[in-house]
């Protein structure tokens, strides 16, 4: 049991450090507008120096596509849409239940404006319990439920493709409505880029296959970020602080003998004059409630394995309530109406929603797994293994003695 009188002691000196942290951040973004302005006012040049120096940076940045003083003030949404979303969750792996086994629920939505046809608001759990679903991921050095939590990802882009296209393909039936398919986070899946390629592949083709059915299908996809930690649209500014006439980072910021930072650079670089500062809370005090800013492409090493026209580009858009970061494949990128018509939709989800798209939290909705539901999983289960013929059926000791507990 936490004992919150021991806590309270420590919140005041807590609150004094948020102040000052408080404080230090109003420095910065002032810093950061500032920054921002004179990148603008020297724009194409930037854009010459990262054409030519941005293999020899040590940071990764986004590369802005529009004026870094774009604002576009987003159209409202057509009468009658269609939105398309995915969510999941999952039952991890444990030794200790009564079989080694995970789940995947991947919560589907299908939700009609001004159509007068009835929404869509399941869910599709799946058990995986094979060897090769279990353990094929330990050859390449992935945790059981590490591997279980890209498997997710992959099926929730999957059903989310053969959703929407089953519903718009058939001739003269709904393509002709205004559609938009979202997920929940990033569309740049760069927690792959560290496993080895084998794995990456079996994870990320399937998805991009689905992208794919979706961009022949003309099918918007979006990938809406809440409370975004992004800082690629800001490192870019690093450009504009950089002292040195190139931003040759290799060369005047590293230690030619050793590829480390020099010495007087551990802590910081001369170019990191507003940081830490995300992108959100520059472009807070950029845009007005319903405002896009400019469109930029990101530049994840990741994205090296998707198609030319699935390169994740994004934008940060004022809904009311945050800044919340949109990104997009290319190819909806350069249909500047299709882009202006899709945003107005995700505006429309996110006000329906009361500060997030509706669309996304009924998906999770869908797709969460509550206590009570694992333990009814868990009791299904044990019931059909006692049918199977299995004896000493049961959770271990450790498993018990904690369910038991009288702390």
């Amino acid at each position: 049991m936490l004992d919150l009188t021991k806590i309270a002691g420590q919140l005041p000196d807590m609150g004094r450090h948020l102040r000052q942290q408080a404080n230090d951040g109003r420095e910065r973004v002032e810093r950061g507008i500032a920054l921002l302005g004179a990148a603008q006012q020297n724009f194409q040049q930037l854009q010459d120096l990262y054409a030519r120096w941005g293999d020899r940076l040590i940071f990764n940045c986004a590369v802005p596509l529009e004026p870094l003083d774009t604002r576009v003030m987003i159209s409202a949404p057509p009468k009658a849409h269609t939105v398309f979303a995915t969510d999941g969750s999952q039952i991890a792996p444990s030794h200790h239940e009564i079989a080694y086994c995970y789940l995947i629920n991947v919560g589907r939505i299908m939700l009609h404006y001004g159509q007068s046809l009835h929404p869509l608001l399941d869910n599709i759990p799946e058990v995986f319990y094979r060897p090769e679903d279990l353990y094929v991921s330990r050859k390449w050095g992935i945790r059981t439920d590490e591997w279980m939590g890209y498997c997710r990802t992959a099926s929730e882009g999957q059903m989310l493709a053969e959703m929407a296209c089953k519903w718009v393909l058939p001739p003269g039936s709904h393509e002709h409505i205004p559609n938009v398919a979202m997920v929940d986070g990033s569309l740049v899946y760069w927690f792959l880029e560290n496993i080895p390629l084998e794995a990456r592949e079996r994870i990320l083709i399937p998805v991009l296959e689905a992208w794919q059915r979706l961009r022949e299908t003309k099918i918007p996809l979006l990938g809406y970020i809440s409370s975004t930690r992004s800082i690629d649209a800001v490192h870019y500014l690093r450009l504009a602080a950089c002292p040195h006439k190139n931003p040759d980072c290799a060369t005047h910021c590293l230690d030619q003998t050793t590829g480390d930072r020099r010495p007087e650079f551990r802590e910081t670089l001369p170019c990191q004059t507003i940081e830490p500062i995300r992108d959100s809370t520059l472009w807070n005090n950029q845009l007005k409630p319903g405002e896009r800013s400019g469109i930029w492409q990101s530049q994840s090493r990741i994205l090296q394995m998707y198609p030319p026209e699935d390169q994740v580009c994004f934008c940060y858009i004022h809904v009311g309530a945050e800044v919340a970061r949109v990104e997009f494949p290319l190819w909806l990128a350069e249909d500047e109406k299709l882009l202006d018509q899709t945003l107005g939709i995700l505006l429309g989800q996110v006000n329906k929603g009361f500060g997030y798209p509706v669309a996304i939290a009924e998906a999770h909705n869908q797709a969460v797994i509550r206590g009570g539901d694992r333990a009814r999983f868990f009791s299904l289960l044990e019931q059909q293994m006692v049918k199977a013929g299995l004896k000493n059926v049961g959770v271990s000791y450790k498993e018990t003695r904690k369910r038991g507990s009288v702390a």
